[in-house]
This record gives C-alpha cells, structure tokens and sequence, in this order.
C-alpha cells in the first residue's frame, strides 16, 4: 500500500514509547494518527513557547539574579530548539523520512521543568507580582499541555505535573501561611487537568476509530477488501507527492478471461467467492509500494512502480500465471479455471489520474483481448501507433 503523507517515526527509545503511548484498546492503524497530533496545533505550541519567554524575560528584568536571568536564558535557547526540532520532523514526515520524535518528546518535558522551575522561583522570591506572574503562567501552560497533548495521555499526564507540580513546594516553602493554601488547591487543580487530558484521549480515540473504519468502508471494495476507484485515485495522488518514488508507475488493467461463463452457470455466490479468490492473488502480487484494487464486476486494477517496460511486461506475465495457472475451489466440490487480459498504462506517459490512465490501459487491453486473450499489452505512448507499441513490447518481452 502506499504510505499517507505527514508519517512520523514511532519512538525508539523504552521511556519516548512509554511516554507517548495513545492509550489501552487503541487500534494499530489509529496509533499513527494520534502520534501525529503531537505535532499539531502550532498556534498552542507557539503560544506555550513565546508565553514562557516573554514571563521568563519580564522576570529577569524585574528582578536580576542568576536564577531568573539563567531561566531567562533557557527559555530563548530552549524555544528555539523546539521550534528547529519541530520544523525538521514536520518536514521529514511530509517527505516520508525518519523523524527525531524522542528527542522531540524530551524536549517537551524539558520545557514542562522550565515552567515548573520559574513558578517555583516566582513562589520563593517573595516578590508576589512575581509570585503571580508565574503562577498564572504555569496554570495557563498546564492547561495548554492538557489539550494539545492529550493524545498521548502519559505525556499530557507527566508535563502537568512537570510545570505545575512545583508551585507546591514553594507555597509550602515561601513563609506566608495564606499562601500555603495553594498545597491543597494545586493538587485539586492538576487532578482536573489529568481528568480532562485523560477523558478527551478517550473521546478522540473512539472518534479517531469511526472516521477510520468510515473511511476505510468509503476508499475500499466490501466484497474483495481490496481498494476501490476511491482508494485507488488516493493512492495514485499519495504517489505523485512521494519525493522518494523512482521511474514511472505502471497502470495493470486486468480483466478477467471467462469469469461470466462461471457466474452464469454457478450463479452469483459463487462467483463471489471467486472474486474474493482472484483479490487474494492479485494483493499477493501487489509490490512493495504498489496497491490492489477492485474497480467493479471483473475488472481490477493492480499499479506496480517500475522502471522499464521489460520489467513491466514479465510482472505482468506473472500476474496472468498467477490467476489462470491453478484452479479455484469454489462451493458445493465446483472447480474452475479463468484467464486473465490485461491493459497496461503507465504514470505519467498516459496521463495522472485514474479516468485518463484507464482510457488509455483500455485500448490495449482490447488488444490484448483480440489478440487471443491472457495476453499484456502496453499502451502506445502519445503520438505513437498500436503496431509500433506491440512491436516494442515483443522485443521487451523476448530480452
């Protein structure tokens, strides 16, 4: 199958896969998506990393000292880390390369101690316009963390204690007993964002689970499982915007040879499973990178990325070995034997969309069909006649 854009790198190291685990009962295609919200919502991360700078700097400011004007420090060196470390996975996601999601997670727990860090200072430098500044900050951020990180519960989980945790230290340590209310309320306070982190990971998930399963209903054949002419133009555009791909893509119009003969005279259950049979075959063959699909009745589509015609016309001859060289076991002890024709045009030679590249695979494949059937035909190039194209092929074919 071909691979969604925007993939990133599931984490490698024992803590990054802990940490970012979607939660219990979460299906293995939805995983992916979830870890790619960590990556989303820029607006939040943005406003996360410029919040903590701009306190950090108005607290250096109002009061110098080492403590504040090396978080100070931290904050600026650190938001730019992050935004350089997000930058590089957002573009080797969208270009299908290797993402650096570990050290992405721990720089994200690195920032939660830093806003922990200067709320705790706040609370200890009995200044409380500072003491304010950074509990506000921190309770802002914690919620923050609550829904942008929610998918991955752990870590959403983690981070609030992180930054927001340490505001109980410090009221408990600051000397002014009112204060010291915030030993009690903070823990109230993270015990909700916990919850809210927890329950909308829950909500997402069922979500993410149903737009999946819709999806994959509308993009696939019910009674084949293999793609449909929905999924099959997804897959021919997710190609097209593969920076990695390599030669042309080869369009497989197989047309079953003698299909009708048997659902006329087994009838439509039986042709059924037929059907089923032959996706099974045809998904076996499908290359890494290449796509099975069911177009309608006993039509089918196979693309295979190559990179010449010889290659093309002999996987082809095995596609046709393939179905027509081993009987099927049908119901009620029937066993039949069918043929296969097929019609090959090639991306981007015919065309880049399935209407234009199945006209052109359709006029070879009736050539294929005149020509005795269980035959492969490529599609002349533009401007080029049938016969010369056949004539091609034949050479191809014979190296």
């Amino acid at each position: 199958m071909f691979t969604e854009p925007a993939t990133y790198s599931a984490p490698v190291t024992r803590l990054g896969r802990w940490i970012a685990d979607p939660g219990r009962d979460v299906a293995v295609d939805v995983r992916p998506l979830m870890l790619a919200g960590l990556f989303g919502t820029l607006t939040i991360f943005l406003g996360g990393v410029l919040n903590t700078i701009a306190v950090s700097l108005v607290c250096a400011i109002h009061r110098p000292g080492p403590a504040f004007i090396g978080w100070a420090v931290f904050e600026l060196a650190l938001g730019a880390i992050r935004l350089a470390v997000l930058a590089r996975c957002r573009k080797n996601a969208q270009a299908g390369r290797e993402t650096s999601t570990d050290l992405y997670l721990m720089l994200a727990m690195l920032w939660a101690c830093g806003v922990g860090f200067g709320g705790f200072m706040g609370m200890m430098s009995g200044d409380w316009t500072i003491a304010a500044l950074t509990g506000i900050s921190s309770a802002a951020m914690a919620g923050g963390i609550a829904f942008r990180n929610f998918y991955a519960p752990r870590l959403s989980a983690a981070m609030i204690l992180l930054s927001f945790g340490p505001l109980v230290p410090g009221a408990a340590l600051c000397g002014v007993p009112l204060v010291k209310l915030l030993v009690l309320q903070v823990p109230v306070y993270l015990f909700a964002m916990w919850t809210a982190a927890y329950k909308l990971n829950a909500m997402l998930v069922r979500t993410l689970a149903a737009e999946r399963e819709n999806d994959r209903r509308a993009s696939h054949d019910q009674l084949t499982g293999l793609a449909n002419r929905t999924g099959l133009e997804r897959a021919i555009l997710a190609w097209q915007h593969r920076e990695n791909r390599r030669g042309p893509l080869a369009f497989f119009y197989v047309d079953l040879d003698g299909f009708k003969l048997v659902n006329d005279q087994h009838g439509h259950v039986a042709g059924d499973a037929l059907l089923r049979m032959v996706a099974a075959r045809l998904m076996a063959l499908a290359p890494e990178g290449g796509l099975a699909a069911r177009i309608g009745g006993d039509e089918f589509v196979l693309l295979v990325p190559e990179a010449d015609r010889g290659g093309t016309l002999g996987r082809a001859e095995r596609v046709i070995a393939a179905i027509a060289g081993h009987p099927y076991d049908l119901d009620d002890n029937v066993s039949c034997t069918i043929g296969a024709s097929i019609g090959i045009a090639r991306l981007p030679d015919h065309g880049h969309d399935v209407g234009t590249l199945m006209s052109a695979a359709d006029g070879a494949l009736y050539e294929a069909k005149g020509g005795g059937r269980c035959r492969a035909v490529i599609a002349p190039a533009p401007g080029l006649r049938l016969a010369d194209a056949l004539t091609g092929s034949r050479r191809a074919a014979t190296r």
